[in-house]
């Protein structure tokens, strides 16, 4: 079985996450990195204040959001992971002059619906019983803090990210910590961030079925994601 927004999105958001925004246990990341002097990214989400700044969007078909979940199945005599992905992810992170996220400004959202991995009945599984896409259709993370880059954004190189956001699975909305890397060329924010929770987190009933002989508790959500500056 598999599941968890956003990879490597391999998310994103990361997701800038699933950007950012995707299972197996590990630390959770999106992104902005060093970039001295400047004004540090890393501010609590505003609700109001100062206007956009800076408006990133994930271009289309360039980002992907995979669950990761270690399994083991009859007849094998080693775990794996049960590893979904799906292309279907869309996003917007913003921030204002003071380099805050503007949060009514900001998300990300994955196709709760459209993860396929190399097993159709573990895909069937997933979205009918694991995530119910029917009734809740989306996985949403809404970043609120970045921290590891600065404005102005670096214009070349890479830089180790973290992101927190509200992540929304089955209409159950947490706090998370995504970790990863982004690199920034021709204005553009390429990379990937990782999260990782428990089935339990956002109540979802860990997979018991008769040909599992064991699944992991935590499952890995991962985003690759690449950013384009909306002018």
């Amino acid at each position: 079985m598999s599941v968890q927004m956003i990879d490597r999105p391999r998310v994103g958001v990361a997701l800038a996450a699933l950007a950012m925004l995707a299972c197996s246990p590990g630390d959770s990341g999106v992104a902005f990195a060093k970039s001295a002097p400047g004004k540090r990214l890393e501010a609590a989400a505003t609700v109001s204040g100062p206007g956009v700044m800076l408006r990133f969007v994930l271009a289309p078909s360039e980002q992907s959001a995979r669950y990761r979940v270690r399994e083991r199945l009859v007849g094998y005599e080693l775990p794996n992971d049960a590893v979904g992905e799906t292309k279907s992810v869309t996003g917007t992170i913003a921030f204002d002059s003071s380099g805050n996220i503007i949060r009514q400004e900001s998300k990300f959202v994955v196709d709760a619906a459209t993860f396929v991995s190399d097993k159709n009945r573990r895909d069937g599984y997933v979205r009918g019983r694991l995530l119910d896409a029917e009734q809740y259709p989306s996985i949403v993370l809404i970043p609120t803090k970045v921290r590891g880059v600065a404005l102005p954004l670096p214009t070349s190189g890479s830089r180790a990210i973290e992101v927190t956001g509200d992540l929304t699975v089955r209409g159950v909305t947490r706090p998370t910590t995504w970790k990863g890397t982004a690199q920034f060329k021709d204005g553009r924010i390429a990379g990937s961030a990782t999260t990782a929770f428990t089935f339990d987190d956002f109540q979802i009933e860990q997979p018991r079925v008769p040909v599992l002989l064991s699944v992991a508790d935590t499952i890995q959500l991962e985003i690759d994601f690449n950013l384009i500056p909306q002018r």
